[in-house]
């Protein structure tokens, strides 16, 4: 999770937020260089009193300021549409969670297991225990295991919320009468916190996401607990 000052994207844990993020210095480092060079030639042109003729209504110069910026566009599209392909594909998920929005909790469901479900309520701050983090720990917490394909099936009872987890690159609205879905998986242990990012009411800032990341073994003895 981000830090105080911390101006960077979080830590990833999954493929996906790790291409989210090599994307993301790609089209900065190429936004950099475009910057810099449009500066030099702005200081350059106040800086010098003379006049290049040949560059008054010139087509060669017009023919250099077309082809320049496509070819700057295209280097940022093609990543671009392979991580929008990327983000959409989903290959054979070994496991399928359904989360459903409410005003203002979530509710939970593991498809592939019976009598598998509940709700997430925040944690009230009288109720905190020693490290929890306050208007961001859960009740109930999502438990997946690690290295798995998972499918994430999200939906809404009453209005639309949006099911966020940035440390997974996992942002996908929960629209009502409607099944929206995306696919993740998690490369290493810990816990991952996320919000409701569509604003959806009075107390939409009080309904978190908890997610924890745990070994195929300890998920197993979790699911035998139901």
């Amino acid at each position: 999770m981000p830090t105080w000052a911390n101006l960077n994207l979080q830590e990833a844990n999954s493929p996906l937020m790790e291409q989210l993020i090599f994307f993301h210095d790609h089209t900065l480092m190429i936004l950099s260089i475009i910057t810099m060079t449009v500066s030099y030639m702005m200081m350059s042109t106040l800086n010098n009193k003379l006049i290049n003729r040949f560059m008054l209504e010139e087509e060669s110069i017009e023919l250099m300021w077309t082809i320049i910026p496509a070819t700057i566009l295209i280097f940022i599209a093609l990543p671009s549409l392979h991580l929008l392909y990327l983000m959409d594909e989903i290959n054979k998920p070994c496991l399928t969670l359904k989360a459903i929005g409410h005003q203002w909790y979530w509710s939970y469901e593991y498809s592939d297991f019976k009598n598998v479900e509940f709700d997430s309520y925040m944690k009230p701050s009288n109720s905190l225990e020693l490290g929890d983090f306050r208007l961001l720990e859960v009740d109930n917490r999502i438990i997946l295991p690690t290295n798995t394909q998972v499918r994430i099936l999200i939906t809404s009872t009453d209005v639309i919320h949006s099911w966020t987890i940035p440390s997974i690159g996992i942002k996908i609205d929960a629209t009502p009468g409607r099944l929206n879905q995306g696919s993740f998986s998690i490369n290493r242990p810990g816990i991952m916190f996320g919000q409701c990012s569509e604003i959806c009411g009075a107390n939409h800032s009080f309904m978190p996401i908890v997610m924890e990341s745990v070994f195929n073994k300890q998920f197993v003895q979790w699911l035998k607990s139901y």
